[in-house]
């Protein structure tokens, strides 16, 4: 005997017309209850297929394109970090009824990138957009589906972006170097060229000039991306004995243990010797010796952010104006930084 509406709204202990709402995909059921009366009504075999029924309920299928052109960013070292933004993702693709597919792809070029979506029956797609130079952003924005990209900021480009806001975040970061007593800051900067490494580098010139300190040439530092790259990059200055500032600024926390490694390696000790901070706040920067002071991003609320937006640019059309959205960080305060208010300070050399 087939199952009836009324059997799906006394196990799932709704009224029939909700059932009826979430079966027909229409609008006023929340999230949770229309993911619990479709798992209800697939477990009591309601419909002659289980896939027609959960195809029959969503709004459409959506891809995340997550992307790795040249690696030194996105790679093993930030999967904890990717896997944030997808579960960002997966709570906003649940939450507007969508199907979410996620693609990767290393070292492609756009046109296989568009190939990929072009050649699929998708309603809009989210990309990765950390490695993407503005030329693969446009050719990529140019296909012909609604766009969001995720993890990059460009204000002269007319795309949907959902960011972290870079500037902002770094400001908070100098400052409060600032208010435990440190006046010499470097800059430990990466030589791989991504956008938000590029705005980091921004807020920091920014940050130190509308705090009035000086930026001494010597003490900006260029080192790769990636762990081992950072620290044996670092491990070059650090070997020329100059004089370090009491206080570095590490444009991510990857960076960061690279050069931390460097820096005990060559004898410095953190904080008393050098206070560093980071940017990601990964998992290790909590539980490593000293825990690493650094930048909360809210990764999963900018992954459902991007997806919201998604919705949005879907239902609304290529001819709504572009929405740029960034997301403000939050300082995790450990202890890397060494209050030299409290004592005496510089580090030996």
């Amino acid at each position: 005997m087939a199952t009836t509406l009324k059997e799906i709204a006394e196990k799932a202990q709704v009224s029939q017309a909700t059932v009826s709402l979430v079966l027909n995909r229409k609008p006023g059921v929340s999230t949770a209850t229309r993911e619990r009366i479709l798992r209800i009504a697939q477990d009591m075999d309601y419909g002659s297929n289980r896939k027609e029924l959960f195809a029959s309920t969503m709004n459409g299928t959506v891809r995340f394109l997550k992307v790795a052109t040249h690696g030194h960013t996105v790679n093993r070292d930030h999967d904890v970090f990717i896997a944030d933004y997808i579960e960002g993702l997966t709570r906003g693709a649940r939450a507007n009824n969508f199907n979410l597919e996620i693609s990767t792809f290393h070292g492609s070029s756009p046109l296989e990138m568009i190939g990929n979506i072009t050649g699929s029956n998708l309603s809009g797609v989210v990309v990765l957009g950390t490695e993407l130079s503005p030329e693969d952003i446009q050719a990529i924005g140019r296909i012909g589906l609604p766009v969001v990209f995720l993890d990059t900021f460009h204000d002269f480009l007319d795309f949907d972006f959902v960011d972290m806001n870079n500037v902002d975040s770094v400001y908070k970061i100098v400052a409060h170097l600032t208010e435990n007593g440190h006046s010499e800051i470097g800059l430990v900067r990466s030589g791989v060229k991504t956008h938000n490494f590029e705005l980091r580098d921004e807020g920091f010139h920014r940050a130190v000039g509308a705090l009035g300190l000086t930026l001494k040439e010597s003490q900006i530092y260029s080192v790769d991306s990636t762990y081992n790259g950072a620290y044996q990059d670092m491990l070059v200055y650090l070997k020329r004995r100059t004089a370090l500032p009491t206080a570095l600024f590490c444009t991510n926390d990857i960076i960061a243990y690279g050069c931390i490694k460097a820096l005990r390696e060559r004898e410095f000790r953190i904080p008393e010797d050098v206070s560093v901070v980071g940017f990601d706040d990964l998992p290790l920067s909590s539980v490593m010796d000293p825990p690493l002071t650094t930048m909360q991003v809210s990764k999963r609320q900018i992954g459902a952010l991007a997806m919201d937006r998604l919705a949005g640019r879907i239902a609304g059309g290529n001819k709504m104006p572009p929405v740029k959205i960034q997301v403000g960080g939050e300082l995790v305060i450990r202890s890397s930084v060494k209050n030299l208010n409290e004592g005496d300070n510089g580090p030996t050399v």
